[in-house]
């Protein structure tokens, strides 16, 4: 199995200059944890990319478009062909591998599907008129869906994810397929989420997450990568929801923060970007005799 997939060209070159100035740096256990949170940092920031670019134009849009529209083009018209430039962009200059651009179709399409029903059930809305729509669907909403799925796809690499004790593939996808049709039946039948809630713990409370910042490998349970990964998501979404790029029933009249229980939505919206994330890049255990002897050492260490 491969084990050079871990950066595109241009950030392998980045990765190597980074190493050249922090390997140069004290070494001491205060030092080392520094160094180990800024780089974090600066990898969860090059992993959000693709969403950070979105939700900084959601924001400038809010801000500085014009009252009633700019006349030529619709606020929703153009992000979605914002989106479009960014993210052929991305894989013109090599800041995204064509692997994560298949994770990122899938998750657009799986996410303008669900979309086109629940506008039509009334769930949310999009407020304002614009061309380039599908009903009641503008479609740059697909690349927020998009976004997720880049964010899962290139923080598997550049973190180099190793998971141990992942449960066997075939059933991650019965659960993922069950979480995507609850989206939808929900509004016919009984919820089912909290069964899923049980099912998805079940599943993944064994298996442990591994993954390296700089000179250390660091773990944690992958329920708790869920959690915390739906919570900024969660933020990000009333920050959407702020600036009017879709609105809840409850945000007509004026704006109010998006209910925590929406949490729980994004806690099982994780369970699908992560089964099609590992239909791409399977998933592989963590053995510390693979790694160099720097990095191993640094496992046991932190661990």
């Amino acid at each position: 199995m491969r084990t050079d997939r871990h950066f595109t060209g241009l950030e392998r070159r980045i990765d190597e200059a980074a190493h050249r100035f922090l390997a140069g740096l004290p070494r001491h256990r205060v030092a080392d944890s520094l160094v180990e949170f800024l780089v974090f940092g600066l990898k969860q920031a090059w992993a959000c990319l693709f969403g950070g670019a979105m939700l900084g134009l959601i924001l400038l849009t809010r801000w500085l478009w014009p009252e009633g529209g700019a006349g030529f083009i619709a606020r929703y018209d153009f992000l979605f062909l914002s989106a479009l430039v960014i993210q052929l962009a991305m894989l013109a200059f090599k800041l995204e591998a064509w692997e994560e651009a298949k994770v990122i179709l899938i998750f657009h399409v799986v996410g303008t599907v669900m979309e086109l029903f629940k506008t039509h059930a009334g769930s949310w809305v999009y407020p304002e008129e614009n061309l380039l729509r599908i009903g009641g669907v503008p479609l740059f909403s697909g690349f927020m869906y998009a976004a997720v799925g880049s964010y899962m796809a290139r923080i598997n690499r550049i973190f180099d994810i190793r998971l141990n004790r992942y449960p066997p593939l075939w059933t991650t996808v019965v659960l993922a397929g069950a979480i995507y049709v609850n989206f939808f039946s929900h509004h016919f039948v009984w919820d089912m989420r909290w069964l899923l809630f049980a099912a998805t713990f079940a599943l993944y409370w064994r298996t442990t997450m591994h993954y390296r910042v700089f000179r250390f490998r660091h773990k944690m349970p992958l329920l708790v990568a869920f959690l915390l990964t739906s919570l900024f998501i969660w933020i990000a979404e009333n920050i959407g929801t702020w600036s009017r790029a879709w609105l809840y029933p409850n945000q007509h009249d004026a704006w109010v923060p998006v209910s925590f229980g929406k949490l729980g939505s994004w806690y099982l919206l994780m369970i699908i970007s992560v089964v099609l994330v590992t239909l791409v890049h399977r998933p592989r255990p963590y053995v510390a005799q693979e790694e160099p002897q720097g990095v191993a050492a640094g496992t046991r260490k932190m661990a």
